[in-house]
């Protein structure tokens, strides 16, 4: 099940695993296993993200509900 859009929010903003990684500290095997869906960031690191992408966090996550 895919939990996060952090992957997709990525390549929208053109960026990389590698500078997420650099923005928050974080190993990139770390931001490659988030951008899978094999682990999630807790919701502290899910606001970084957001704020390091210039992203509402609402973005980062799929929808649990079908529209």
């Amino acid at each position: 099940m895919e939990i996060n859009r952090i992957k997709v929010v990525l390549a929208e903003t053109k960026r990389k695993n590698k500078w997420l990684a650099e923005q928050l500290n974080k190993d990139e095997s770390t931001i490659s296993q988030w951008c899978t869906n094999a682990r999630q960031p807790s919701l502290d690191t899910l606001l970084n993200i957001a704020n390091v992408l210039n992203v509402d966090i609402r973005l980062l996550l799929n929808s649990t509900t079908d529209k």
